[in-house]
């Protein structure tokens, strides 16, 4: 079952690739214009590449951080 975020997803990209190419670069080009949406996009690209690497506590990190600093 998708989720209604999912579900509205879907529909903005369909929607997008059924207009013509002329219309979806300008919408493209808008979407590059923006820095908070690039922003946004390089966030989401990072999170959806390491997804799958183990996680660590805050703790971990800053002891680790420390030991690095020596």
């Amino acid at each position: 079952m998708i989720s209604a975020d999912e579900a509205i997803a879907e529909v903005y990209w369909t929607a997008f690739q059924a207009l013509p190419k002329r219309e979806r670069e300008a919408i493209i080009n808008r979407f590059l214009e923006s820095s908070q949406l690039m922003e946004d996009v390089m966030d989401l690209s990072i999170i959806k590449e390491r997804r799958n690497e183990s996680s660590r506590s805050l703790k971990a990190y800053i002891s680790e951080r420390k030991r690095k600093n020596r």
